[in-house]
C-alpha cells in the first residue's frame, strides 16, 4: 500500500483531526485514511447524483435530450 505525507498542517487542524479520530474510535491515521477516502468517494459520487437529479428535473418537465453521440455518429456518417 502507498503512503502519503503531508507537510505543513496548521496545528489546529492537526487537533480537529485527533478530536474526531476520539470521537471515532480510530487513530489519528486511521481518520485521516477515512476522510481521505469519504472525500474522494463522495466527490465523484455526488456529481453523478445532481446530474441524475438535473435530468430527472428536465424530465419531469417534459423535456428530453438526444444522446449526443448518436447525432456526431449521423454527422459523420453523411459525409
Amino acid at each position: 500500500m502507498a503512503q502519503l505525507l503531508v507537510r505543513d498542517i496548521p496545528e489546529e487542524v492537526v487537533t480537529a483531526l485527533k478530536r474526531r479520530a476520539k470521537r471515532h474510535g480510530r487513530s489519528a491515521e486511521a481518520e485521516h485514511r477515512e476522510i481521505l477516502r469519504e472525500a474522494l468517494k463522495s466527490s465523484s459520487d455526488s456529481f453523478w447524483n445532481a446530474a441524475d437529479r438535473f435530468r430527472q428535473e428536465l424530465e419531469e418537465e417534459g423535456r428530453h435530450f438526444s444522446d449526443s453521440a448518436k447525432i456526431v455518429r449521423e454527422e459523420r456518417d453523411k459525409r
